[in-house]
């Protein structure tokens, strides 16, 4: 790219060679047409001379004054040749220029150069005019003009003109670069300072000569003002840049073990889960368990009482038959406590195991959740609310059944933690579809719901309405990061105030292996 000084240099020089080839161009167009308008009168001078003084001397046959005349009028050098014809002769006289510029007599009527101009010769007798007689033609004459004069006049305009303007540019060229070099010195100057103040440590670049008292050496010292601020500046920044770094690395720290301690957190809230359902089942179990020990002791003591009544041989029929009935429903009383036992610590385990081992399996979904549900019955005793399942029998998932109680457990616990007071009823609705490969199941509850400003954050850590009372806020968290991450799956949450919150969960029959496991495979 060139520089501004060649390409400011070039621009005045266009300009000046336009303005003087407009200008010239102007002159060259005038100077035509005062050489054609000379040359137009030269012609139509000469024609008049002759057709006023040929015409006599043509009527007497005087060719020596012909060719006086003639001669006279071939001394302007734009007229190459004249030649005059006898109206009955032809050729009568004439003169002719040769290319030396030499008058020569014409003896035959041959071709000549330039541009010939005819007239004819009218000879009017005195007598004859007076007496009313008609002008006679006696002849012609031929002029030939040549155009070489006002050609050569207009070259040698044009010569002069471009001599001109090439002297006039190169003068100009001169003095741009005499004037512009004042200018452009100092300029290359600030931006070799600029350059190094770009590219080296601003403890290396030394300040410009202030030595000028013109406006560049203004701009000089500001320049040398504005690296000073640049420099104090940069060490402003560098030590803002050392504080950043700390800082940076302090959060950096804060950070990892903010993580660390919601890492525990999470795994407190799962393990405090666990705690709550085997505390539950525990004291679910206790009943049958009371019931089956009571009931094997009086069928013990029926036994003992049949017993001795057998070895002291005083056995009735009435004994007997009363024993039977001690012992039937006693029997029953074992039985059905010790199955609803067994159920609750089937139940239990399967559920414990899952949250505890977090090992993938074939599982059907309808009878998992209704294994969950009966895991929470000793929390959900203690209230008015009733849970629906509404869930087709043949859905089976391949998944992570430990996870799905997790989070089955947190959003039911939730509604009856959030959504309802603790005397008033209330309903939870578990809905399951299919939704091509993948389920689609919805926790809804009819409770108080989820007020606006706080639907949007539901799913963020440590953000609860319990603060103070038992909530942690991590929940709902557990949930989201569970269905997002283990399951890869989405949840959504939707509510009005006073009708209730419904989340809804989409997530696939077989769960997709972890990027980890696809890598390593």
């Amino acid at each position: 790219m060139a520089s501004i000084q060649v390409r400011l240099t070039l621009l005045f020089v266009v300009i000046v060679t336009l303005v003087l080839g407009i200008s010239g161009s102007y002159t060259q167009y005038t100077l035509s047409q005062e050489l054609e308008s000379g040359s137009a009168r030269l012609r139509s001078g000469v024609l008049t001379r002759l057709q006023t003084s040929l015409p006599s001397a043509l009527w007497d046959l005087d060719k020596s004054k012909v060719d006086s005349i003639v001669a006279a009028e071939m001394l302007p050098p734009e007229l190459v040749g004249i030649r005059v014809y006898d109206a009955s002769v032809g050729l009568f006289a004439g003169e002719v220029r040769d290319a030396g510029g030499t008058l020569v007599p014409l003896s035959a009527d041959v071709a000549m150069g330039g541009t010939p101009v005819e007239a004819p010769l009218v000879f009017r007798d005195a007598v004859a005019a007076a007496t009313g007689g008609k002008p006679v033609i006696v002849g012609k004459v031929i002029v030939n003009f040549s155009r070489a004069q006002i050609d050569a006049a207009l070259h040698a305009e044009v010569r002069r003109k471009v001599l001109e303007v090439l002297l006039l540019d190169i003068i100009l060229v001169g003095a741009l670069a005499l004037s512009l070099r004042i200018v452009f010195e100092p300029l290359k100057q600030l931006r070799d300072g600029l350059f190094d103040l770009a590219t080296r440590g601003s403890d290396e670049v030394e300040e410009l000569p202030e030595n000028r008292r013109d406006e560049l050496g203004d701009v000089i010292r500001g320049f040398n003002a504005v690296q000073r601020k640049l420099k104090s500046i940069i060490e402003g920044s560098r030590e803002a840049e050392d504080m950043a770094r700390r800082s940076q690395q302090a959060t950096a720290q804060a950070m990892d073990e903010l993580r660390r301690t919601q890492e525990s957190l999470l795994q407190s809230e799962r393990l405090a889960s666990l705690g709550s359902l085997v505390a539950g089942v525990a004291h679910e179990i206790n009943t049958p368990v009371g019931i089956a020990l009571t009931s094997a002791s009086v069928l013990k003591e029926a036994t003992d009482d049949i017993s001795a009544a057998v070895a002291g041989g005083s056995v009735k029929k009435t004994d007997i038959v009363r024993y039977l009935e001690t012992a039937g429903e006693s029997a029953r009383l074992i039985m059905n406590n010790a199955y609803r036992a067994a159920h609750l610590i089937h139940s239990f385990k399967q559920i414990a195991v899952d949250q505890v081992s977090e090992a993938r399996r074939l599982f059907e979904l309808r009878d998992y959740i209704g294994e969950v549900i009966s895991s929470l019955q000793p929390t959900l005793k203690k209230t008015r609310i009733s849970i629906d399942i509404d869930c087709p029998p043949d859905i089976m998932l391949d998944s992570y059944p430990g996870a799905l109680a997790q989070v089955l457990t947190n959003l039911v616990l939730n509604c009856v933690e959030h959504a309802f007071d603790a005397d008033t009823a209330g309903n939870i609705h578990i809905g399951v579809h299919r939704d091509g490969d993948a389920i689609a199941m919805q926790v809804r509850d009819n409770g108080r719901g989820i007020a606006p400003d706080m639907l949007d954050r539901v799913f963020d850590p440590f953000v609860t309405t319990r603060r103070g009372q038992g909530g942690t806020g991590l929940g709902l968290n557990i949930v989201f990061n569970l269905i997002a991450k283990q399951f890869g799956g989405t949840i959504t949450v939707s509510s009005t105030l006073g009708q209730g919150a419904a989340f809804l969960l989409r997530l696939p029959t077989v769960t997709p292996l972890p990027e980890s496991t696809n890598s390593q495979a």
